[in-house]
């Protein structure tokens, strides 16, 4: 196609100089824009639709590492009470250990002033 081709058939598809065109050469052209327009049409849908899949199928893939994390999170947090408790397991022992039968305690009761408390003792 030559250039002034070209550039006529854009000014007719841009609705310019239409003045000197017959009612048939207008029918046609606006058969052509509307051939055109359901054209693109078309392909706007396939293009909205492929895009949509790939949301979806991103959206799966979200849901499942959302899914994985969340299970790993669960897992690690019941992990972690779990050596929490065994760690207060240990600071139990700890105590019970010191407070063993072969620590020595005093359990007697001393009713009074300190300077008797201290004289009861030391005669003992």
């Amino acid at each position: 196609m030559s250039k002034m081709k070209i550039c006529r058939a854009r000014r007719k598809f841009l609705g310019e100089g239409l003045g000197t065109f017959s009612i048939d050469e207008l029918q046609r052209i606006e058969q052509q824009l509307e051939r055109s327009i359901t054209k693109i049409r078309v392909k706007k849908a396939e293009v909205f639709k492929e895009q949509m899949d790939q949301l979806k199928e991103k959206e799966k893939t979200l849901v499942a590492e959302s899914t994985r994390l969340s299970e790993k999170y669960d897992s690690y947090s019941s992990q972690q009470a779990n050596n929490d408790d065994r760690e207060n397991v240990v600071e139990v022992e700890a105590y019970a250990d010191q407070s063993s039968p072969s620590s020595y305690v005093e359990t007697e009761l001393f009713i009074g002033l300190p300077e008797t408390r201290t004289k009861e003792f030391l005669q003992t």
